[in-house]
């Protein structure tokens, strides 16, 4: 059985990224014309040549999938699409720091949404549903490197809940235009619900990680890849 790789990245800078404030899921804003440039700069970079671009549908992401990957088709995935902040969308520390809500909900746990928002345990969820539905889709196009424009907090949050070795989401902090890759074997996603982190993005590539293909892994005891095709209906909502 095959692995897939698929290298999370996260966008470019926007022009609200500079004010602190929170800006999530539901304001979409374009890349700066700084933050243009230094992904321009940053392309001439070791980026991994992948076969096809999954991006959040925020334009924060498909203007920085256009210039990392200008030649590669770009999928729209719903579930990477960043946290929604709720009644805190757009407002920044000074802002909300005298709030009983905010006060509430900086307190952390799973189950602790911003008011009109998400909480973590609704990011997790479809987080999961997105990284399911990217690897069926390579499966059936018979992908085997994939990028993910995406947003730093779903990044931190995918990593830290299902990647090996287990860290905490901080670890996984990364500036505009960078992020980490992971190789997902499908009958240890199915069983066990995680991937293994294997660098990070970009950084100088062996020769061998620009192959068509990667090893078979031999997997005996589930036949995922033949599942995903018997369910396979037509179309993958991205």
């Amino acid at each position: 059985m095959k692995a897939y790789r698929i290298s999370f990245i996260r966008h470019g800078q926007t022009e609200a990224n500079t004010g602190a404030a929170y800006i999530g899921g539901r304001t979409d804003l374009g890349l700066s014309d700084e933050g243009k440039e230094q992904l321009r700069d940053m392309a001439v970079m070791e980026y991994p040549r992948v076969q096809k671009v999954y991006s959040s549908p925020l334009c924060r992401c498909t203007e920085t999938a256009e210039i990392l990957f200008p030649d590669r088709k770009i999928a729209i995935v719903e579930g990477l699409r960043e946290m929604d902040f709720g009644d805190f969308e757009g407002k920044n520390l000074a802002e909300l720091i005298n709030r009983d809500d905010y006060k509430q909900w900086i307190k952390g746990g799973q189950d602790n949404a911003p008011p009109n928002g998400e909480s973590l345990k609704e990011v997790t969820a479809r987080s999961y549903l997105a990284i399911d539905a990217m690897l069926r889709n390579m499966m059936y196009e018979e992908l085997t490197h994939c990028a993910a424009i995406t947003h730093s907090g779903i990044i931190m949050n995918l990593l830290s809940c299902f990647g090996l070795p287990k860290l905490k989401p901080m670890d996984f902090t990364c500036g505009y235009g960078e992020g980490f890759e992971v190789l997902i074997t499908p009958s240890l996603w199915q069983t066990g619900q995680c991937f293994e982190i294997i660098g990070k993005v970009p950084c100088e590539y062996a020769e061998e990680y620009y192959r068509d293909d990667v090893p078979d892994m031999e997997d005996d005891d589930y036949d995922y890849e033949n599942d995903v095709y018997n369910d396979y209906n037509g179309e993958f909502d991205l």
